[in-house]
């Protein structure tokens, strides 16, 4: 018997990834629970089990007195002295328990325990390990509708991805394969309350790390993201080895590493340009794929003033602004973005002011 109970707690451990020393732990509880199911105390019972083979002992420990008063906790001189000759009044004498005396109510009880810790350190199992994956990307299996809701089923446990952490437009099927960006775990009666989003900046940025292996081992570092999901991010990558080119890593030979994210995005538009400490820089490569004559930048008020050719206006405003308001959530800076016309007749942008960078 006891080599089926400790067969039991191997494949426990295993499946379930909760450690032997929890489960012995659990029908250690058991046991005392059914001894104060059927004897109505716990103060004076003790229980050892052996972790090799799992042999278990029940003892309570009773006091020798010359008047027994409560036969649970005490043992009379004469009864103690049958079982050793030398005990006298006021030592503790375990006498050993055979579960076999419990009722079947106690039994039930005690199974009961046992069966209650392993759910909960099971839960407390899987929520450890999706909390150790938080701000992370995971895939995950489109399984129902609820509302506006979907649950994604990840493997041990089902997340939520709520309404406003959906793609517009985006359709998921039920029992498709997607990447999701883990927002948040809560611990919760039922389990590990998972939040999912498919349209955080981090998830563009997380699926780049596990396409580029630049981008992995921080020879190319991902600087700033500007995200529109579901239309078109921006990235500025910097690369701390002069011998690797950061956009041409992340790009790949014939595009195939950007086109693997932009896939898995759905035909998410990426522009990916270079990071530069010079602010006029990085908003004029930015706004690509537009070209540039002048940017001139103010770094304490974050405002800048850029002048196109006035053929490229429209290419970097984009189609509804988004290029300029996507280069401006990558930079940080308020782009105020004028045509060489324009900037001419408001006698604006002077060719031989410093401040400004030219193409």
């Amino acid at each position: 018997m006891n080599n089926e109970l400790m067969e039991a707690l191997n494949v426990l451990e295993k499946e379930k990834d909760i450690s032997k020393e929890v489960l012995l732990e659990a029908i250690k509880n058991s046991l005392v629970a059914a001894y104060k199911n059927h004897y109505g105390k716990t103060e004076n019972v003790k229980v050892e089990i052996d972790p090799v083979n799992g042999d278990f002992l029940i003892f309570a420990e009773k006091t020798v007195a010359d008047t027994v008063e409560d036969d649970s906790t005490e043992i009379s001189l004469e009864d103690a002295k049958k079982i050793d000759i030398d005990y006298n009044v006021g030592d503790i004498v375990n006498i050993r328990i055979k579960s076999k005396e419990f009722g079947r109510i106690a039994t039930q009880n005690a199974k009961n325990v046992i069966l209650q810790t392993i759910r909960e350190e099971e839960k407390k199992v899987i929520y450890d390990e999706f909390y150790g994956k938080e701000k992370d990307v995971v895939t995950g299996i489109v399984q129902r509708f609820y509302g506006k809701n979907i649950s994604i089923n990840l493997g041990k446990a089902d997340a939520v991805l709520a309404e406003n952490e959906q793609v517009k437009g985006e359709v998921l099927k039920p029992n498709e394969r997607v990447k999701l960006y883990i927002l948040e775990v809560k611990s919760s009666t039922k389990g590990p309350k998972i939040m999912v989003s498919r349209t955080h900046p981090d998830l563009v940025k997380r699926l780049f790390e596990a396409e580029v292996t630049e981008v992995k081992d921080g020879t190319v570092e991902i600087k700033s993201i500007a995200r529109e999901p579901g239309s078109r991010t921006k990235i500025a990558v910097w690369s701390n080895n002069p011998d690797v080119d950061a956009v041409g890593a992340c790009v790949g030979v014939n595009g195939t590493r950007v086109n693997a994210i932009v896939s898995e995005l759905r035909g998410e538009k990426i522009d990916i340009v270079n990071w530069s400490e010079n602010p006029a820089e990085l908003i004029e490569n930015a706004l690509s794929p537009a070209k540039v004559v002048y940017v001139v930048a103010d770094d304490e008020e974050k405002k800048a003033g850029v002048v196109v050719p006035d053929y490229q206006l429209s290419l970097a405003i984009g189609k509804e602004g988004q290029n300029a308001r996507l280069a401006a959530k990558l930079t940080g800076f308020k782009i105020d973005i004028k045509s060489e016309t324009q900037a001419g007749e408001l006698g604006e942008f002077d060719d031989e002011d410093d401040s400004y960078v030219e193409e």
